[in-house]
């Protein structure tokens, strides 16, 4: 895999290298007092308002941390630098919601769940997202585009529950909202669906006429969940109108997308302070399984470096297929793993997201020097790809056999230079070479199914 120097930053990476350096310094001292206390949380403090934190919510939230590192808990501890870093994840977690709050899918079949939301926020393509991930859950999704003033908007819904095979009512931009709704549920319910997903109208901006539509579609439909669908990048004009939508619609949860731009994750960290209702989903992507459910433990955890194992592991479980895996842990033992082998797992991996946010996953990860900066390109996966599939089967079975003539063969049929499948087979050959050692001294280290590329 090629490795490039300049690595895209991910929303927490900066309030994360701050954190960072100031548990650093605390961890310096031997024995705590209150002096450096108070200085590491005035730079925490500091650190949390340039993420867009909102200001009540860094003031509550230092206060917090205050009150406990100044107690007996860290002044008498043996390792106080390290009480402080778990006081501060404890209190992150709270702020953020405690634990994941599932969707509310109580009620007479089928149920309805309500996305509301600003034009532009990505209420459509959650839609979709949510479709796919209700059908992941054993759910049968019904997708009602309710939006009948943006222009191609019904459109947008129609073309995505084609590409999902999922059923799509069939409105018009002449219907009146409210009943487009109605007569979704009878057909949703005629198609055996047992979920409606609502797709609401916009606007540039809260005004009394969005409000009075959506209230209306509340009161008729009687929706399970109301989920307001926020761009994080807008930081804390996400949260203002978070507030906004509910103290009009009483929401149930907010989905955030845009979590894997470049904006500073204070909406993140704010909402559910400020207006009490959680955070449900956020969207890592822009593909329809790009979306997560929204763990604050896991957040809490990746904020300050220590990684996200258990969302690595549910990533893992929804890629791998048990029998495949149990069969290449019999190939690995017999060093049997052939190039074939070497390009499903990839592609099992590649299911998984983006390199750079599975590294982001595995504790300590962050903060290893030699990985600062760095970004793994996922297109050179599909270069890789195209090398493997360009060979025989038998040069994929016998790496050995691939000689001069064969790699310009090869680089040719895959569009690639012979520099590029000179790498891949050194790579491979490494790889192969680290197995044996592996295998010499058991396997047991090694998660079945996960593979170290």
């Amino acid at each position: 895999v090629l490795i490039h120097s300049e690595r895209k930053f991910s929303m927490f990476d900066n309030l994360s290298n701050k954190l960072s350096d100031v548990f650093k310094k605390l961890k310096g001292h031997g024995k705590l007092s209150e002096k450096n206390i108070q200085e590491g949380l005035k730079e925490v403090r500091l650190a949390l308002l340039e993420a867009d934190v909102h200001y009540k919510v860094a003031k509550k939230i230092i206060g917090d941390i205050k009150e406990r590192a100044l107690g007996q808990e860290v002044m008498t501890s043996l390792t106080p630098g390290q009480q402080v870093v778990k006081i501060v994840n404890e209190e992150l977690t709270e702020l953020m919601g405690a634990q994941h709050e599932r969707l509310n899918l109580q009620g007479s079949h089928p149920v309805a769940i309500m996305l509301v939301g600003l034009q532009g926020s990505g209420k459509t393509t959650t839609a979709g997202k949510l479709a796919v991930f209700l059908r992941q859950e054993g759910r049968k999704p019904y997708l009602v585009p309710a939006d009948v003033y943006r222009p191609a908007a019904i459109d947008q819904l129609k073309k995505l529950g084609d590409q999902l095979t999922i059923p799509v009512f069939p409105s018009s931009a002449d219907a009146d909202p409210v009943q487009i709704c109605q007569d979704a549920r009878v057909a949703a319910h005629q198609e055996g669906c047992d979920t409606l997903l609502l797709d609401t109208a916009g606007r540039l901006h809260i005004d009394e006429t969005l409000m009075g539509e959506l209230g209306r579609i509340k009161e008729a439909l009687k929706p399970s969940d109301i989920l307001l669908i926020a761009d994080a990048m807008t930081g804390q004009d996400a949260v203002n109108m978070a507030q906004a939508f509910n103290d009009a619609l009483d929401i149930g949860g907010v989905v955030l997308t845009k979590m894997d731009g470049d904006a500073r994750g204070g909406a993140a960290l704010s909402i559910k302070a400020i207006t009490g209702k959680p955070i449900k989903f956020v969207g890592v992507g822009e593909k329809l399984s790009e979306l997560e459910p929204f763990h604050p433990d896991r957040m809490a955890s990746r904020i300050l470096g220590m990684g996200d194992i258990l969302t690595m592991i549910e990533k893992a479980q929804a890629v791998v297929d048990e029998k495949e895996a149990a069969a290449l842990e019999k190939k690995l033992r017999k060093n049997q793993f052939t190039l074939e082998d070497f390009r499903d797992q990839m592609r099992q991996i590649r299911k998984m997201g983006s390199f750079s946010d599975l590294m982001d996953m595995i504790p300590g990860m962050s903060k290893m020097k030699q990985l600062k900066n760095v970004q793994v390109d996922d297109r050179e996966l599909g270069k890789i790809e195209a090398i493997i599939n360009s060979m025989t089967a038998q040069e994929r079975q016998y790496y050995t056999i691939i000689n001069g003539s064969r790699r310009k063969r090869i680089a040719k049929g895959s569009g690639t230079r012979v520099q590029d499948v000179n790498k891949l087979i050194k790579n491979y050959a490494q790889v192969m070479k680290m197995m044996k050692k592996l295998n010499k001294g058991g396997l047991r280290g090694l998660g079945r199914g996960m593979l170290p590329f």
